[in-house]
């Protein structure tokens, strides 16, 4: 818990995480909120043979990397999926990847 001299709420959004801190009643601590944002998108290749593929997020409309070991459902070109994005060797990868 932390204290701040603005009462204003405040709200920052990145791409892992939204931090939301909210005034607690009448005096200056707020209370900090952690909350992983699940992105929704579709699965555009996924070989089963090789364990890779590519899903690409509704809201961008930008195409990430998914390897088998990320998984969490089995998974199949044209699924709808929900996963986390994390950073990988070359760029950011779909983790976590469930069925929606």
């Amino acid at each position: 818990m932390e204290t701040f001299e603005n009462k204003d709420i405040f709200l920052k959004i990145n791409k892992f995480y939204k931090l939301i801190m909210l005034p607690l009643s009448r005096i200056n601590h707020y209370f900090i909120f952690y909350q992983i944002i699940m992105n929704n998108g579709i699965v555009k290749f996924f070989n089963e043979t090789k364990g890779y593929g590519f899903i690409k997020e509704n809201e961008t409309e930008n195409e990430y990397f998914v390897h088998a070991t990320g998984l969490v459902d089995e998974i199949r070109e044209n699924d709808e999926v929900t996963f986390e994005l994390k950073e990988g060797k070359k760029g950011l990868n779909a983790v976590n990847v469930k069925l929606a």
